[in-house]
C-alpha cells in the first residue's frame, strides 16, 4: 500500500463513521477498534460517567474527524502537490487535529450547554395529580392525563381500591407497577388529610 493509499483509506474510513455516527445516533453499536465505541457516541453527552455532562476529548466523533481531515488534506499533498512526504505528514497531521477540535468544541458549545443532568425525581410517578380521561370501571383500566416538564402526558391507569372513577375527576397517584399507575380521588385524599380540595390549585 502507497503511502497516498494510506491517505485515502484514513478519508474514506472517518468518513463513513462520521456519516454513520451522525445517521445512527440513537442506535448504540459496538466498535472493538484500537478504542472501545459505540456508533452514535458524537451524539450522546454523559459517556464520562454516569449522571454526568462531560464529553471526553477522544470520543468517535473526534477521532474520525481527525481521520477523515488527516487523510484528505494528506491524499490531497501527496497527489497535488511537490512537498517533502514527512513534511505532507505534519500538514496532515495538525489538519487532523483541527477537524477533530472544530468538532469537538461544536458538540460542547453547541449540544452540551442545553443538556441538563436527569432527576429520577423528575420522573416518579407516586404523588403525581392528574385528570380521568377515561374512565376507571371496576377493576378496569383507564387513562389518566397529568403534567410533567411543561408536557401532557398519558398513561394507564386504574383505580387502588378497586371502585369506578369517572372521567374528569381530579387523581393522585399512590403507586406505580409495570407501567399502570394506580390512582384515588384527590378530594378524598386532602378530606382525609384535612386539607381543603382547593388549595391544590391556588
Amino acid at each position: 500500500m502507497t503511502i497516498a493509499e494510506l491517505y485515502l483509506t484514513c478519508f474514506v474510513v472517518g468518513f463513513v463513521l462520521s456519516t454513520l455516527s451522525v445517521l445512527l445516533g440513537g442506535v448504540h453499536l459496538h466498535l472493538h477498534l484500537p478504542f472501545h465505541f459505540h456508533l452514535g457516541d458524537v451524539g450522546h453527552i454523559g459517556h464520562a460517567g454516569a449522571g454526568s455532562n462531560s464529553l471526553p476529548a477522544v470520543n468517535l466523533g473526534t477521532v474520525t474527524a481527525f481521520l477523515a481531515w488527516f487523510g484528505g488534506v494528506g491524499f490531497l499533498l501527496t497527489r497535488h502537490s511537490s512537498i517533502f512526504a514527512l513534511a505532507a505528514l505534519l500538514i496532515a497531521i495538525m489538519a487532523g487535529f483541527v477537524g477533530a477540535t472544530v468538532v469537538f468544541l461544536m458538540v460542547t458549545r453547541l449540544l452540551l450547554r442545553y443538556e441538563a443532568p436527569m432527576d429520577p425525581a423528575d420522573y416518579e410517578m407516586v404523588g403525581v395529580l392528574g385528570r380521568v380521561s377515561a374512565r376507571l370501571r371496576p377493576g378496569g383500566t383507564g387513562e389518566l392525563i397529568f403534567s410533567r416538564q411543561g408536557s401532557r402526558c398519558s398513561i394507564a391507569a386504574r383505580s387502588d381500591d378497586g371502585s369506578e372513577i369517572d372521567k374528569d375527576v381530579e387523581v393522585v397517584v399512590t403507586r406505580y407497577e409495570r407501567g399502570i399507575a394506580y390512582v384515588r380521588r384527590w378530594d378524598e385524599l386532602a378530606a382525609s388529610a384535612g386539607v381543603d380540595a382547593g388549595d391544590m390549585h391556588s
